[in-house]
């Protein structure tokens, strides 16, 4: 089957779901139809890929063969799923196959399974543990977790969009995964900014300080990342501080659920939320590092 042969509808084009739509029509994938609550922002896309850009959920199952969410949170992706809505993307959705990407709750991709299933569909939940430029390039790390037989019909699609590509378990297993590779995220993304907050305090060169801290177990992912943008405060947002308290707060709950207590996880919320309570919630992750720099918070 060419890529050509798969007819892709996305739903949520934001700065994930955008780029995913570019990568895949980029490869030859044919990309049908795009659809956002922004309907500007679909329509812009849609001009650019040439893809229809609708405002009708329905529309792009009729259109689509298989569909790509990248939705917001819970709610959002319940509302697309809906079978109360007078739209939604379970109508006319036999036979199709969504890949849900979004980062939300465990228990949620579990119900949009059984719901697609009702209607004759298959679903798989395709989590990304990467950002924009990976979207872009077609080099997510995806955890993939649903019926071993929907993830194998899927799998042209999302080894187009990934550079590893990772088969968990069952419907929600995936989700877990990625709710613990964002809380320990978040967790090092607070530390590294408390260590560096530290530094520019006692006056040290920060400069030098990364790269002790990459020479030694201060080391992580994020000091890659994340370190220039914390000593240079720039925070253009590539996973905003609202998503990093989301995302925490999802995997606290789970915690919750196994009798767990996760201090520094709840720590690490706390912050993120005091963020989103100071009006810097669309900033980067990275942002926390005005909480802990000299003269901030």
């Amino acid at each position: 089957m060419a890529n050509s042969d798969y007819k892709i509808g996305v739903v949520g084009v934001g700065r994930m779901g955008s780029n995913i739509a570019r990568n895949l029509k980029d490869k030859g994938f044919s990309v049908v139809a795009v659809y956002d609550v922004a309907a500007e922002r679909a329509k812009e896309l849609g001009a650019e890929i040439g893809a229809e850009a609708t405002n009708r959920l329905a529309r792009v199952t009729e259109l689509a063969d298989y569909i790509i969410t990248v939705v917001t949170d819970d709610n959002a992706m319940r509302q697309v799923f809906s079978e109360t809505a007078g739209d939604s993307l379970l109508k006319g959705a036999k036979g199709k196959l969504f890949i849900n990407c979004a980062t939300i709750t465990p228990q949620v991709h579990v119900d949009i399974e059984k719901l697609v299933q009702k209607h004759g569909a298959q679903s798989i939940e395709g989590c990304m543990a990467s950002s924009i430029t990976q979207a872009r390039q077609g080099t997510l790390y995806l955890m993939c977790g649903g019926k071993k037989e929907a993830f194998d019909k899927a799998k042209p699609i999302l080894d187009s969009m990934s550079v590893s590509l990772r088969y968990v378990g069952e419907a929600g297993r995936a989700a877990q995964v990625k709710a613990l590779v964002n809380m320990v995220m978040n967790i090092n993304t607070a530390g590294l900014a408390e260590g560096l907050g530290l530094g520019a305090a006692l006056g040290l060169d920060l400069t030098m300080l990364q790269e002790v801290f990459a020479q030694t177990g201060a080391n992580s992912r994020v000091l890659e990342t994340d370190g220039a943008d914390m000593q240079n405060r720039e925070h253009d947002c590539y996973f905003s501080a609202a998503h990093a308290a989301k995302d925490s707060g999802i995997a606290l709950a789970l915690a919750k659920a196994a009798g767990l207590n996760l201090p520094l996880a709840q720590a690490t919320k706390q912050q993120y939320d005091k963020m989103i309570a100071i009006g810097k919630g669309e900033l980067d992750k990275s942002g926390i590092a005005e909480l802990t720099f000299p003269g901030r918070g």
